[in-house]
């Protein structure tokens, strides 16, 4: 009760200030919560209360909490707040300008229900329960009754304080390759710092010695932020981001690995055990899966903060890559990663949503418009998807083999596959830095022991018939096959995938708007042109197709699903698009070929010859 009187006075008080704040830009759920409007409606008979108080006593990361709430005067527009750290009076913003007092209420919920969301005489009665799920994001909790609906809420009333038994514990491991194919790296999230614990990773062979690998330390502050509403509202502490690099791997080999933090008095904090299969060595013969997509998001399995329905299928989808995990050997999330939109609590929910994938097989990601633009910061796009955060989140959260993190466009083997990931959000255009780089990628694939050659990208460089392409009448972002498609044909690349556009396509195999070939289901020889791919159905809201038909385009589906690339041996490809819903094959296409079919003489991309003898 003293805490709660606490939090009402520091309230009222704040209550004589004048708040001017800026809505929130962008579709995420929480920008639809005008919280700088936030006011005091305290009433007497109103409750709000959850139970247990202290969860993951079973060392879980996540629990499920019932929130029982009672108001008189209910209306079918009140809602329920989750806010983290549980005293949302305390999170004070400081105004961008001297001009600009901060807002009654400084942070949105992390997430949130409406208060008749399991009790549809809510309205009648005044009286609800819900049962939500949190996961550990190393602060304690609280719930706060709101009415006024969404526009203009008031503060009703707020609960006791809940949180797990240990915040700062090492969660979501998130796996990926390291810069050589003997390397994998463990990056995780905990609440201890530098000067609190040492990070590192216990890990070894299912049978025998264990090591120990020490981990690097980074995190980030509100002043790396751009803008709003990453640096206003939507910030929240990411707490430490942790990163080890378990080196000289035996290929194939399975390891196990937990994550540990050695406090300074001695304790050591240890995560749950958890296991992974190295890579291959570059060019092996043997059977290899890969499951691509882009434009995932994160869900709510509690139905909660879901207003615009932003990304109804990132459930499914990332239960079906868990149902077939055991047929997976690495994943690639080729851009719009969690779509926070600058509301920086959505980047745990989602690491802790991929956590049973991420942890047990490699977890690579592109780089999109939901993680990097930002006006003036040096995005190839001026516009304000990334809410602020501007590449910082997911350049931190998220590790991969680049030179620079900052430029997020790198290469990675697996096997017999060669893997080009280009950034979008930066230039790629002829005479770049990244085309430069691009050009080096994929010349330096030996395709006699790498014959499957793939380039991935978020935004759509080659060919899309969604409608918003149409209506530019290019079918692909402005200048992306004109600068890139003479690369992919002179180094003979198989496949390029792309996201952004939320659906499934498949062209023909094409160069210059042409289909090279005739064929749909069964690839024989040379392609003499390159597949491409749009897999940006991972669970964002779909995109509409043009009614337009071109001859290049082989399937469309306006659903969720994602591509999985198996590779039998050398001269073996299945290509196959699977709906999120039930995991199904709805398209699919073989190539067989020969070491020689690669080095076929095709249109422009003949080498030179000589007629010395």
């Amino acid at each position: 009760m003293r805490r709660l009187c606490g939090i009402i006075l520091s309230i009222i008080l704040l209550l004589t200030a004048s708040s001017v704040w800026a809505k929130p830009r962008g579709d995420h759920p929480l920008s639809n919560i005008a919280i700088h409007k936030a006011s005091i409606a305290l009433h007497d008979s109103a409750y709000i209360k959850a139970a247990p108080t202290i969860l993951g006593l079973r060392g879980q990361n996540s629990d499920w909490v019932s929130v029982e709430y009672n108001f008189p005067n209910a209306s079918f527009n009140d809602w329920i707040g989750v806010f983290s750290p549980a005293n949302i009076s305390a999170s004070i913003c400081l105004p961008e300008s001297p001009r600009v007092s901060p807002p009654l209420l400084c942070i949105a919920p992390i997430k949130y229900q409406f208060a008749n969301y399991s009790n549809p005489k809510y309205q009648d009665t005044g009286k609800g329960l819900l049962k939500l799920q949190l996961i550990n994001q190393r602060e304690d909790f609280s719930f706060a009754l709101f009415s006024g609906g969404l526009d203009n809420p008031k503060l009703v009333a707020v609960s006791n304080a809940i949180s797990f038994a240990n915040p700062k514990a090492p969660v979501y491991p998130r796996l990926a390759q390291g810069k050589s194919w003997d390397e994998m790296t463990v990056t995780w999230t905990s609440g201890y710092g530098i000067d609190e614990a040492e990070p590192f990773v216990e890990w070894g062979p299912q049978v025998g010695d264990r090591r120990l690998s020490p981990a690097g330390t980074l995190t980030f502050s509100r002043n790396s932020m751009c803008g709003a509403p990453a640096r206003t509202v939507g910030w929240r502490d990411p707490g430490f981001i942790h990163t080890s690099f378990l080196k000289n791997l035996w290929p194939n080999s399975r390891y196990k690995y937990r994550l540990g933090h050695r406090l300074f008095n001695g304790t050591i904090v240890w995560s749950q055990t958890y296991g992974f299969r190295a890579s291959p060595y570059p060019g092996q013969d043997s059977l290899q899966r890969v499951v691509i997509f882009g434009d995932m998001g994160k869900a709510e399995a509690d139905g909660s903060n879901e207003y615009s329905n932003y990304q109804p299928g990132s459930l499914n989808t990332t239960q079906q890559l868990i149902n077939d995990l055991g047929n997976t050997d690495i994943v690639f999330h080729i851009g719009d990663i969690c779509y926070a939109n600058g509301y920086l609590s959505q980047w745990d929910q989602f690491t802790s949503q991929i956590e049973p994938i991420s942890s047990t097989v490699p977890y690579m990601i592109a780089s999109g418009n939901h993680e990097r633009d930002w006006p003036g910061t040096g995005s190839f796009y001026g516009n304000m998807d990334s809410g602020g955060e501007c590449g910082v989140a997911a350049e931190t959260m998220f590790y991969v083999p680049a030179d620079n993190r900052a430029k997020f466009w790198y290469s990675t083997d697996y096997g017999m596959f060669h893997f080009c990931i280009a950034d979008t959000e930066h230039d790629w255009r002829e005479g770049s830095e990244q085309y430069k780089f691009i050009e080096h990628c994929l010349a330096s694939a030996d395709r006699q022991k790498q014959p499957w050659l793939i380039f991935l990208a978020h935004r759509v460089l080659g060919y899309s018939s969604a409608s918003f392409y149409a209506e530019e009448g290019s079918f692909e972002e402005p200048m992306g096959r004109e600068s890139l498609q003479k690369l992919w044909q002179k180094y003979n690349v198989d496949l390029a995938v792309y996201g952004h556009v939320h659906n499934y396509e498949r062209t023909c195999p094409v160069y210059e708007n042409a289909c090279t070939s005739q064929e749909k289901s069964h690839y024989q020889g040379p392609l003499n042109g390159t597949i491409h791919v749009v897999a940006g159905g991972g669970g964002a809201h779909l995109a509409e197709f043009t009614t337009l038909q071109t001859r290049w385009s082989l399937y469309k589906d306006y659903d969720y699903g994602f591509v999985k690339l198996t590779a039998f041996d050398h001269s073996n490809l299945l290509f196959e698009y699977k709906k999120s819903s039930d995991g199904k094959v709805y398209d699919s296409f073989r190539i067989t070929r020969d070491y020689r079919d690669i080095l076929a003489c095709t249109k422009d991309n003949c080498p030179s010859t000589t007629m010395a003898s």
